[in-house]
């Protein structure tokens, strides 16, 4: 036993390692690459710490080179999902009765091996098998990652720290429990960081965790699940159940135990899940909590007076890094006719310097997209704009080695352009031009036209019209950009999320997130209690 009010790491974020040439750490990289292309992993549907291989299986290759299959991966079954369920219920008053202090320190291990001796096996597992480039992973599978280990620990101890008043006579405290049950956490195969922290972050404040991760992502989640038991997670707090399927949700969902979902995926699947709750709501032995953050469409509106270069690198880096596989990404753009110009043809240039091929090619800008139904959609969505859009730069494809989409620049005349409303998940930005004097009108445009509001950004060195599309589009964008791309939230700076069609706006990597997970108890402890029922007023 030990007695303290114990301080926390202040955290600061992980500092972004730049991979340049002759750099220790490219060297490093290139090491962890090759060990990690050399492997052909199994993994297990991973129950108590225990591996269980149901022979339903799916191959797991890498996107740029689809002949490569870096991985096996065993679907859990129902009866799987429903013995997870229970070893998890085991382990739970385990972990919840090990002070915060012991959780966090598991935690707070993790960030430090994953920024030391980790890094490069993580890195390399996220490049292979999510088609990132070295810069995409260090900042998602490394930086973002460590970043929430460190600043969830904080967080948490900020909220713990949120107590009542006590009057003289009595003492007043709030009890910060876990949920009474478990968490489903179904996670996206674009981020693994975020992968990881919607199971770590429930877990962290004594939650156990059903993890349902995307089979196209299992490659760094394994390697992610590797790093927590080595940090000292113990087994059955969060379990494995892969699959690539409805099937684990629909039995995790059919558990009266089931006390939350934190989710990251698309709007579609994010709403099946949401009526599967409440379809059940009379079975759960509480109300669920449903976290989700989901799809976007996401828009840079430009004023007249925008710097015409800082907006082109913004479409060109929000629209295409990570092939536009982001939530975030910047999909719609409005340019007034002043600027379009000189906005198009910078674009148009910057696009032509951009290379696609093999990560593990330090050249390439973009990978592949991350297999072929992504393919399938997004070649759709090209095709769609040769037919009644016009296409000013990109527009090809290549599937006869990886999935390999062209960074697409298209020009639409009707700003209600499917184009323009729908989430295409891929390197595809379309452009309305509009006429200066109407940018009020434009505005409206941006805040009606599509049912998300994920990001957005504003272009502009007019002071009165910044804040006029701040005020104007409130509620177009949870995380709103002045002068710079709508992508790349940082944790501990701008907690990400959006409402609308993009989710229930929880921001991950805040306190207000990790609240979520809490079910506080008000604790009220009198002194010296009344031994006479009688009041004053009787007498």
């Amino acid at each position: 036993m030990m007695d303290g009010v114990f301080e926390v790491p202040l955290p600061e974020n992980e500092p972004v390692k730049g991979y340049a040439p002759g750099s220790p750490e490219r060297a490093e990289l290139h090491v962890a690459l090759a060990s990690i292309a050399s492997e052909q992993l199994e993994v297990p549907v991973v129950i108590d710490g225990k591996p269980f291989r149901t022979g339903r299986l799916t191959e797991v290759a890498m996107p740029h080179d689809h002949a490569h299959v870096l991985a096996t991966v065993h679907h859990a079954t129902a009866a799987d999902v429903n013995a997870a369920i229970e070893g998890a219920l085991r382990v739970a008053p385990a972990w919840q009765a090990l002070p915060f202090e012991e959780r966090a320190a598991v935690f707070l291990r993790a960030a430090d091996l994953l920024a030391g001796p980790w890094r490069m096996r993580i890195n390399a597992a996220c490049m292979l098998g999510q088609s990132k480039t070295c810069h995409q992973a260090e900042i998602d599978a490394a930086c973002e990652l460590i970043d929430f280990f460190r600043f969830n620990v904080a967080f948490a101890r900020q909220i713990q720290a949120i107590q009542p008043r006590s009057v003289p006579g009595q003492w007043n405290r709030t009890d910060y429990r876990p949920l009474e049950g478990f968490v489903l956490a179904v996670t996206p195969f674009n981020f693994l960081s975020i992968a990881v922290n919607l199971a770590a972050a429930p877990a962290l404040l004594g939650n156990v965790v059903l993890w349902k991760p995307s089979h196209t992502s299992m490659v760094g989640v394994w390697h992610c699940l590797q790093l927590l038991r080595e940090a000292g997670l113990p087994d059955g707090v969060i379990q494995l159940i892969g699959g690539d399927g409805p099937e684990q949700g629909r039995a995790a969902l059919a558990s009266e135990h089931l006390a939350g979902i934190h989710f990251t995926g698309s709007t579609g699947t994010f709403r099946a899940l949401y009526q599967g709750v409440a379809s059940n709501l009379e079975h759960y032995r509480s109300l669920p909590r449903v976290v989700g953050e989901t799809g976007g469409k996401d828009f840079i509106m430009a004023h007249a007076s925008a710097d015409a270069d800082a907006l082109a690198t913004a479409i060109v880096r929000g629209g295409y890094e990570y092939q536009g596989q982001k939530c975030s990404a910047a999909s719609r753009v409005y340019v007034p006719r002043s600027l379009w110009p000189a906005v198009s043809e910078r674009v148009c240039a910057q696009i032509a310097e951009l290379k696609i091929g093999d990560v593990t090619d330090y050249r390439n800008f973009l990978g592949a997209v991350i297999d072929e139904r992504a393919f399938g959609r997004i070649t759709g969505y090209q095709a769609l704009a040769k037919e009644s859009a016009k296409v000013l730069a990109g527009g090809g494809h290549d599937r006869s080695k990886g999935w390999f989409v062209e960074p697409t620049f298209v020009e639409v005349a009707d700003p209600k352009h499917r184009l323009m409303q729908e989430e295409i998940f891929g390197p595809i930005v379309s452009a309305f031009v509009y006429e200066d004097a109407a940018w009020s009108d434009t505005l409206t445009l941006v805040d009606t036209t599509s049912p998300y509001g994920l990001t957005g950004a504003v272009f502009a060195t007019d002071r009165a019209a910044v804040r006029e599309a701040q005020d104007r589009l409130r509620q177009a964008a949870g995380n709103f950009y002045v002068n710079d791309k709508p992508t790349g939230a940082v944790v501990g700076q701008q907690p990400f999320g959006g409402a609308r069609a993009s989710g229930t706006n929880d921001k991950a990597g805040s306190l207000w997130n990790l609240g979520r997970w809490l079910s506080p108890r008000s604790i009220k402890e009198t002194f010296v209690p009344a031994r006479d029922w009688r009041y004053p007023f009787v007498g």
